[in-house]
C-alpha cells in the first residue's frame, strides 16, 4: 500500500539465504547493522533503547543519520519496531518521528523472509519527498544489501557496491 495520505505506508519484503537467528542479529546488534545497513550504529535492544543508524558517522551529532531513533518494541527473532526520521537534508520534517516494523519468518532451515513496513507519514510536499526517498532506500538499497550481506559477505563501507 503506497497511498497518498496519512495512512500511507512503505511495504517491502525480501528472502535472505540465512537462518532467522542470523538475520535477527543483523538487525538488532551493532555488529549486524554495520554488516549491511550503515557504517556505524548505536543499538541497545530494549524498549526505549537507542536504535541509531549512522550513515555519516563523522558528521556532527544530529546529522549522522537516524540520530535519536529508538526501539519501540520487539519479539525475539520475530519482530523489531523502531522510530525513524527524515534524513538530515530535510530539516523541516526531521523532528517528527515515523515508525518502522520489521518481521522475520523462517521459510526454510537457512532462509528467512524479511517484511518491512514504514508508516507514520505527515502530509505535504516535503513528506511526499521523504516518502519517495525512503521507498527507494528500503526497496533498492537496504533490503538488497541485507541479501548481499548473506550471499557475498558484509558490505565494505570503504567501497560499498550498492
Amino acid at each position: 500500500m503506497n497511498e497518498i495520505g496519512p495512512d500511507r505506508a512503505i511495504e517491502s519484503e525480501i528472502v535472505v539465504d540465512a537462518g532467522v537467528e542470523q538475520v535477527w542479529s543483523a538487525w538488532t546488534t551493532d555488529a549486524g547493522v554495520t554488516s549491511f545497513f550503515a557504517p556505524a550504529s548505536n543499538i541497545d535492544l530494549r524498549v526505549g533503547g537507542p536504535y541509531e543508524i549512522f550513515f555519516d558517522p563523522l558528521a556532527e551529532p544530529g546529522r549522522r543519520g537516524a540520530d535519536g531513533a529508538a526501539v519501540l518494541a520487539f519479539q525475539g527473532g520475530k519482530m523489531l519496531s523502531f522510530t525513524w526520521s527524515a534524513p538530515p537534508h530535510m530539516p523541516e520534517i526531521r523532528k517528527q518521528w515515523t515508525h518502522v516494523v520489521v518481521r522475520f519468518f523462517a521459510v526454510g532451515p537457512e532462509r528467512t523472509r524479511v517484511s518491512l513496513r514504514h508508516d507514520g507519514w505527515g502530509e505535504g510536499d516535503k513528506w511526499d519527498e521523504a516518502f519517495e526517498y525512503f521507498s527507494r532506500a528500503w526497496k533498492s538499497v537496504v533490503l538488497p544489501r541485507l541479501r548481499h550481506r548473506f550471499s557475498a559477505g558484509p558490505i565494505d563501507w570503504e567501497h560499498p557496491l550498492m
